[in-house]
């Protein structure tokens, strides 16, 4: 049985990755703000094993924990697999730092940057645990990052924070693991321009404190967002790759 977590599976690409991954040798575990029941009808009809947690991120040391001890409690020698996913995101107020509210800086800081980082923890302290024991079966951890992580852009400052935080802890991380022995591998991905709730929301900024709004209209008018389950299809496409883990930070348009 392959495990794999994911987190931000009730919308979006990250409901595209669910469903794709569902497979009746697979353990797939989401952890979201609300559970799906669409996602749990497709993966009866497929036998498929489906656990939904319905979680908040912004409070995700408890989180963290319940996972820890969760993956304690199976058996690794019936585990092909352990895949973590952190795919969760947010985004507040498209407008300058000083006028975004601390609340909202806070929750995009703690989805963004936080909760992975907890939840990689807890998974690689967990699954270090099943290879102490004998188990030699992958561990991987795939971070869903953006190019914002690594081009500033005004009036986006809190999410590009965070997801350039997302990618330099995957390097630390990656740099940990490679001095362990049958150590885990990490990537921190950016997915390209994909047609979310995102695209929508950067559009509908006021153009006066986001210069780049009218670049994400052209993207929409031109055509050039890639739809959710096609973004997923590449981004799933990346954990398979015989290289996956040799370069930390990478991008799906590098392939």
């Amino acid at each position: 049985m392959h495990i794999t977590l994911l987190t931000g599976a009730s919308r979006g690409m990250g409901l595209a990755m669910a469903r794709q991954l569902l497979s009746p040798d697979r353990l797939l575990l989401c952890l979201s703000r609300r559970t799906n029941a669409e996602l749990q009808a497709e993966a009866d009809a497929l036998g498929a094993p489906l656990l939904q947690w319905p979680v908040d991120l912004t409070e995700a040391e408890p989180v963290a924990r319940r996972l820890g001890e969760w993956l304690a409690d199976q058996v690794p020698a019936r585990v092909h697999s352990a895949t973590l996913i952190n795919n969760a995101g947010l985004i507040p107020a498209v407008a300058p730092l000083e006028a975004v509210p601390a609340t909202e800086v806070a929750q995009a800081l703690r989805v963004g940057l936080e909760a992975p980082m907890l939840l990689t923890g807890a998974f690689l302290a967990a699954t270090a645990r099943w290879v102490n024991q004998g188990w030699r079966g992958p561990r991987k951890v795939l971070n869903i990052s953006s190019g914002l992580g690594r081009y500033p852009m005004a009036s986006q400052a809190p999410y590009c924070a965070a997801k350039a935080g997302l990618d330099h802890f995957t390097r630390c991380a990656a740099l940990d693991q490679a001095q362990q022995l049958h150590g885990a591998r990490l990537v921190s991905l950016a997915p390209g321009v994909i047609d979310t709730d995102m695209q929508v929301h950067l559009r509908g900024a006021d153009a006066a404190t986001f210069p780049d709004r009218a670049r994400f209209v052209e993207l929409q008018r031109g055509g050039q967002l890639t739809p959710p389950d096609a973004a997923a299809a590449r981004v799933l496409a990346w954990l398979d790759r015989p290289d996956f883990g040799q370069h930390p930070v990478a991008d799906v348009r590098d392939a």
